[in-house]
């Protein structure tokens, strides 16, 4: 059964679940997901687990993300992207300085309103299902983390690009909104392209169609997505056994961190974590 990770550049128009189902048709395998939404308006870096590779899901969706969008002024809109209803058109007086210097209030930790047009849910309900019926409900902030916001370039005359590296459930779109806001003239996102997301970058993205000519063959180990944590390969195949039945084991001399354990013919065993010469797994992998 295949199993692995494929890092698809997610086309325009196609919700992330779209393309787990395309995945699913060409690979002939029930258990795909994605590690982390993307709008359909949206391109870019959409990590695609299949098979057992499954079960690293999680840790492709909590880590840092970096957008490449572009804000218009003078726009808002009811999702606050350009694909949404028209709510305001205002006049546009505002400098690059201007809205350099607004940026800066948007670096670092701060409190974010999801959007009405989102998935999270209030009362077991999603906001976009409140939303397509006209309602709109009091949402609670939710904290998010900008690690990096710049501006790159002017795009047109209302239109800029920006650079964004943020954490976990940061919506673009509403920090389009948010900017314009500040800056008084209101903002909505026209054009959203994901550059990284679980270390995996645009340049290392396959398309759909390449999925279909090459199948199984662009699959990458599940291991790939742990890349950046130094590699550790046990001693004996005692100690291989406890891993195995989901037990630690010591390394005296192991410096405390995070840790790619692979058994003695090379397959990947868990992510661990190991303190004081004890290391324990985080997530076993053995048979993904």
């Amino acid at each position: 059964m295949p199993s692995g990770i494929l890092v698809i550049d997610k086309p325009a128009g196609w919700t992330s679940m779209d393309v787990c189902a395309k995945i699913r048709g060409i690979l002939h395998e029930k258990r795909v997901g994605h590690g982390g939404t993307l709008d359909p308006m949206a391109t870019g870096v959409l990590p695609v687990f299949v098979g057992q590779a499954t079960k690293a899901v999680e840790f492709a969706e909590n880590s840092r993300k970096e957008y490449i969008a572009g804000l218009r002024l003078g726009l808002v809109t009811d999702t606050q992207d350009t694909t949404g209803e028209t709510l305001e058109s205002r006049p546009v007086a505002v400098s690059r300085q201007e809205l350099e210097a607004a940026l800066d209030r948007f670096r670092g930790e701060l409190q974010q309103i999801p959007p009405m047009y989102s998935a999270v849910k209030v009362q077991g309900k999603k906001l976009y299902e409140l939303a397509r019926k006209g309602r709109e409900v009091e949402r609670k902030p939710r904290p998010v983390n900008i690690y990096a916001l710049e501006l790159l370039e002017q795009a047109g005359e209302t239109d800029y690009r920006l650079r964004c590296v943020c954490s976990k459930g940061t919506y673009i779109r509403t920090l389009c909104h948010d900017i314009g806001q500040v800056l008084g003239c209101g903002g909505a996102m026209y054009a959203l392209r994901r550059a990284m997301a679980a270390e995996f970058t645009l340049e290392e993205t396959v398309t759909i169609e390449d999925v279909q000519e090459r199948g199984e063959a662009l699959l990458r180990p599940v291991d790939s997505l742990f890349a950046r944590y130094p590699a550790l390969t046990v001693r004996s195949a005692g100690v291989e056994r406890r891993v195995r039945s989901g037990g630690g084991f010591t390394e005296r001399e192991l410096a405390d961190g995070t840790y790619r354990v692979y058994g003695r013919e090379g397959e990947f065993l868990c992510l661990s974590r190991a303190c004081g010469g004890e290391v324990t797994a985080i997530k076993n992998f053995f048979g993904a």
